[in-house]
């Protein structure tokens, strides 16, 4: 099983701090560096936040840094680091500027990035946008056949419901053949729906192992009735601590998890690396 970071950029890693987590993550062997996304917070709001009890993002959220941006920076601060976008909100956004942004990241990097995508919850954002909030899931999916043109094609084309795109160029091409991997975010059945549809990987936020194993079991039901296999999809669990011991580990590989994203969050490069070289002990049990 692989181990990787989640981590939040911010106002509170200045540049020089967010290189160094890149450095420190590769130097430790970590397999991927994970960042969130988005681009508008709110002091009060309706909606509910799917990971917490009382549907309120924990702690006094600030902001977080445009995640290819801040990938771009990690990207030249490291060479075999995977860089992977946790979540990207595709429906917010313009199909033809995220996969530009995902190629050139793709083509800067030596073919480095992993695509988690999602389709939002913060409806406050998306009225913030202009972006209708309803039916994201449907538009998200169209989105990511208009990327696919962009990313596959020498000349791109789509015309469909939300986007319709004449026949034009975007180059470079993305490394990875034939696209970056597209990992869907989200627990519920239709998030694990387009995973096995149309994603070759599943981003699990915050779940122990019993509920990783539960939602496995279901993506494999799922691909089966695709007509696709579990070996085409790879899982990746964000656990539901911070702190995981080698026992925990053992039960996520047990549970089917691929990959194990461990949370690290931390106000100064000292601190950042001192929770690496504990979480590193996870890379080791491994070998």
């Amino acid at each position: 099983m692989k181990i990787g970071i989640v981590t939040a950029a911010g106002a509170h890693t200045p540049p020089e701090f967010l290189g160094r987590i890149g450095e420190i993550a590769e130097e430790r062997g970590f397999h991927s560096l994970w960042v969130p996304e988005h681009v508008l917070f709110f002091r009060e709001y309706a909606s509910r936040y799917p990971y917490s009890d009382d549907g309120r993002i924990p702690g006094d959220p600030i902001g977080t840094l445009e995640p290819f941006a801040a990938l771009g920076w990690v990207a030249a601060h490291t060479k075999r680091l995977r860089l992977g976008t946790g979540i990207c909100l595709v429906p917010q956004r313009s199909p033809v500027y995220t996969a530009k942004q995902v190629a050139d990241l793709d083509f800067l990097s030596g073919g480095r990035v992993d695509f988690g995508v999602g389709i939002g919850w913060l409806r406050e954002e998306f009225e913030a946008l202009g972006v209708p909030f309803e039916r994201r899931a449907a538009r998200t999916r169209e989105a990511l056949a208009v990327m696919k043109t962009l990313w596959c094609d020498e000349v791109s084309q789509h015309a469909g419901e939300f986007y319709t795109l004449p026949e034009c160029l975007q180059n470079p091409k993305p490394v990875q053949v034939p696209h970056p991997p597209i990992h869907f975010g989200g627990e519920s059945p239709g998030a694990l729906r387009r995973v096995a549809e149309i994603g070759q990987g599943w981003y699990g936020f915050r779940m122990s192992p019993e509920e990783a194993l539960v939602h496995i079991r279901e993506l494999e039901r799922l691909l089966a009735e695709a007509g696709r296999s579990r070996s085409e999809i790879q899982v990746s669990v964000a656990p539901a601590t911070r702190h995981v011991d080698a026992d925990a580990r053992a039960r996520y590989a047990d549970a089917g998890v691929d990959q194990l994203l461990v949370p690290l969050l931390a106000g100064n490069p000292d601190r950042f690396e001192a929770l690496a070289d504990e979480a590193a002990a996870l890379i080791e049990a491994e070998a």
